[in-house]
C-alpha cells in the first residue's frame, strides 16, 4: 500500500526534486567551467564547439611543422653565412699571394679552408634535411595539407664547387691564377647571396603563415570556449539563490508535515 501525502507536502517535496536538480546542474557548471559538457547539454552548440576544437587541434600541428620548417632553413642559412667567412678568408689569402713571396703556404692555407667549405655545408642539417646538400623541405600549412610550400635546397659545394662556381685549386704561382681565385670566390659569394635570398623569401613566408596560423587556432579556440563556457558569476548566482529556495522548501516541507501531524491529534 502506497504512502498517502497531502497536496500540500507533494507540492513541496516535487519543488524540492526540482530545486536538486538544477543544483546539481550547477554544481557540475561550477566545477567544470562550462555550460555545455555533453551533447545532452545543447546539442548544436557541443557539435560546433567540437569542429571549432578539432581544427585548432589540427592547425596546431601544422604549426609545430611550420616551426620545425623555420628551424631548417636558419640552420642552411647558418651554413650560408659561415661559408661567406670562409670564402672572405680564402680572398684574403688569395690578395696576400699578390705582394708575398711565401706563395706556397698561402696556397696550402687556401686549399685547407676550402675544404672546410664542404664540412661546413655537410653540418648545416636539422632535422635529418640539409638544404645545403642538396634536400629539399615541404611545408603544410591548412588542416588538410593542400597548401603547401616546397623549399628547395641547393648544393652549397661538391669537388672544387662552392655554390655551383668552380673555385679551382690554385698555386698562386702567378698573378693570373691569384686574380683568378678571386674572381672564383667573388662569383661564389654572388652565387651563395641568391641562395640566402630565396631562403629568406621562403622564411618569411612560412614566419608570416605561422603567425596567422597562431592567431587562427586562438579564434577557433575563442569562438569554442564562447559556445560552451559558463557565465561563473552567474552561476555563482543561481547555486546561492538554489540554496535558499532549497531550503525555504525545506521548511515549508516540514511545515506541511507539521499541518498533518495536527489533525492526527484530534484522534
Amino acid at each position: 500500500m502506497g504512502i498517502a501525502l497531502t497536496a500540500g507536502m507533494r507540492a513541496n517535496l516535487s519543488s524540492l526534486q526540482g530545486t536538486s536538480k538544477m543544483m546539481e546542474l550547477t554544481q557540475k557548471r561550477l566545477s567544470s567551467g562550462k555550460r555545455v559538457n555533453t551533447a545532452l547539454d545543447d546539442p548544436v552548440n557541443f557539435f560546433k564547439a567540437k569542429d571549432h576544437t578539432d581544427r585548432a587541434n589540427d592547425l596546431s600541428a601544422k604549426k609545430d611543422g611550420m616551426a620545425e620548417a623555420i628551424k631548417t632553413i636558419e640552420a642552411a642559412n647558418t651554413g650560408i653565412e659561415g661559408i661567406y667567412d670562409l670564402l672572405d678568408q680564402m680572398k684574403s689569402l688569395a690578395q696576400a699571394a699578390k705582394t708575398s713571396t711565401n706563395t706556397g703556404d698561402l696556397s696550402d692555407q687556401f686549399d685547407v679552408i676550402r675544404s672546410q667549405i664542404a664540412t661546413m655545408a655537410s653540418d648545416s642539417s636539422y632535422g635529418g634535411i640539409n638544404l645545403l646538400d642538396g634536400d629539399s623541405l615541404s611545408v603544410e600549412f591548412n588542416e588538410d595539407g593542400s597548401n603547401t610550400l616546397s623549399v628547395s635546397g641547393t648544393t652549397a659545394t661538391t669537388a672544387g664547387t662552392v655554390a655551383g662556381v668552380t673555385v679551382a685549386v690554385s698555386t698562386f704561382d702567378t698573378n693570373t691564377n691569384v686574380e683568378a681565385a678571386i674572381s672564383d670566390i667573388d662569383d661564389a659569394v654572388t652565387s651563395l647571396r641568391t641562395e640566402a635570398q630565396k631562403l629568406a623569401s621562403n622564411l618569411s613566408t612560412i614566419s608570416i603563415r605561422e603567425d596567422f596560423t597562431n592567431n587562427m587556432i586562438d579564434t577557433l579556440n575563442t569562438g569554442a570556449d564562447q559556445l560552451t563556457l559558463a557565465d561563473m558569476n552567474e552561476e555563482g548566482a543561481n547555486m546561492l539563490m538554489l540554496q535558499t529556495r532549497q531550503s525555504l522548501g525545506t521548511t515549508s516541507l516540514s511545515m506541511s508535515s507539521q499541518a498533518a501531524q495536527s489533525v492526527m491529534r484530534l484522534f
